[in-house]
């Protein structure tokens, strides 16, 4: 049975109660703790900045899956390292120089990522896929929670799985956006690895047996 990995989106969580929500999280299956950070210039929302995702390292017992929607992330990589990031994951459209900055993370001890919005091409990872630990694909375009699933993203997974089996690489598809039961199946089946889940999880009846759900997907 595949270790799918659960990562339950914490800008769908009620920040009036994100400490609650944050050990809900403890307490269920999920992996890791997906962190949205926006800035306002690279996407059109903001999310929140580093006193928060401080507070949520406090009292978070599973690795943080910092998601830099952000232009020049460079300038705060080591400070998203400081204050708890297990994983950075950044836009190759929102990168100069990629591969440095794929490898300035892996210098700080991080699982280094590439994420690729919608309408960005698989090829342009021909150069640099050795280099990812991680590769998260957009199958919503960045900037707002809760929008509708893009059915071409399943062709997508498939095709990035065969690049990195093809080159004998062991790196994570994670895929974010529009996840609920239905997809993350289709998803896994595509070949994905790990799946972000936010309104899916934070708005139902039982988050942590929606969380179960998506972890013990059958394929």
């Amino acid at each position: 049975m595949k270790n799918i990995i659960i990562a339950p989106s914490v800008l769908a969580a009620d920040f009036a109660n994100l400490q609650r929500d944050v050990e809900m999280v403890n307490n269920s299956q999920a992996d890791w703790f997906h962190i949205d950070v926006m800035d306002g210039a690279f996407v059109p929302n903001i999310s929140f900045g580093m006193p928060v995702i401080e507070a949520i390292n406090r009292h978070a017992k599973k690795p943080l899956d910092v998601h830099l929607m952000i232009e020049k992330p460079d300038r705060y990589l080591e400070e998203f390292k400081r204050i708890g990031a297990t994983n950075i994951t950044v836009h190759y459209e929102a990168c100069t120089h990629i591969h440095r900055t794929l490898q300035q993370i892996k210098s700080l001890g991080c699982v280094a990522g590439v994420v690729l919005n919608p309408g960005t091409s698989l090829s342009v990872l021909d150069e640099i896929l050795p280099d990812c630990d991680m590769v998260l694909l957009m199958s919503v375009n960045p900037g707002f929670g809760g929008q509708k699933f893009i059915e071409s993203t399943y062709d997508k997974v498939r095709r990035l799985r065969q690049m990195i089996d093809s080159r004998g690489l062991n790196t994570i598809i994670e895929i974010d956006g529009g996840v609920n039961q239905e997809t993350g199946t289709k998803l896994i089946e595509a070949g994905a690895d790990a799946l972000v889940a936010g309104s899916f999880v934070f708005n139902a009846p039982d988050p942590q047996a929606t969380i179960a759900n998506l972890k013990n997907i059958q394929i």
